[in-house]
């Protein structure tokens, strides 16, 4: 929504495709644009993983933790 949020996007991207790399992992395929028009969900959709909190088989993730603190500096 504003230009220091897509930086900060861009940034702690940067920052987990290093942590990635180290564990042998390719590139990170996900895109950063500009956020479009927000709609909220169905209800049965919302809070999904709250209520379904294995989640959905194929999502098994990397087991490599992003390394970034919560107050991400911009350098």
């Amino acid at each position: 929504y504003s230009p220091l949020q897509k930086q900060l996007a861009e940034k702690s991207r940067s920052i987990y495709q290093e942590a990635l790399n180290k564990a042998n992992y390719g590139q990170i395929t996900t895109e950063i644009i500009d956020a479009p028009e927000f709609y909220y969900a169905e209800v049965y959709h919302q809070q999904y993983l709250a209520k379904n909190p294995g989640g959905y088989c194929g999502l098994g993730g990397t087991k490599v933790e992003c390394p970034i603190a919560l107050d991400l500096k911009l350098n």
